[in-house]
């Protein structure tokens, strides 16, 4: 069991990159998907496709380690630009046992906005430009660059 989730699916984009790999496999979750979507959105990533288990291939059950071919995983694309991770640092800055909250006048900047900073609003999950721009502050789940 998993006590950061997200944590855990950043890890795994990053291994990923550092080894190579073309995409990387996690467990679904609402918050998971929506976090991919938006990283692919804004071009971090290549692509996200939400897959049921029943159709990965046994080879990809045995090496991902999944038993049970009921529950719906997140297939992440990753991006690469001259042979190297589009990605440069993938970071979780609110964790379980510290929660990081900013006020709208408190957004990051992100190495002077070229990377993103992903926040939770009441109006989902956004990078800190779009939240400037909507003038709500929320939590300060990662930061990529």
């Amino acid at each position: 069991m998993h006590t950061d989730p997200i944590a855990d699916m950043l890890t795994r984009i990053r291994n990923a990159q550092a080894v190579g790999k073309e995409y990387v496999i996690c467990p679904y979750s609402k918050i998971k998907f929506a976090l991919a979507n938006l990283l692919k959105d804004e071009g971090w990533i290549e692509y996200v496709d939400r897959v049921p288990a029943y159709k990965l291939p046994r080879k990809e059950c045995v090496k991902y380690g999944i038993k049970n071919k009921n529950f719906e995983y997140i297939k992440i694309g990753i991006k690469y630009e001259h042979g190297q991770p589009k990605i440069k640092s993938i970071r979780r800055i609110s964790k379980p046992g510290r929660r990081i909250y900013v006020k709208k006048d408190e957004l990051p900047y992100v190495r002077n906005d070229r990377g993103i900073a992903v926040i939770s609003t009441p109006k989902g999950l956004m990078t800190n430009k779009q939240a400037r721009k909507e003038g709500i502050g929320g939590e300060y789940i990662c930061e990529v660059y």
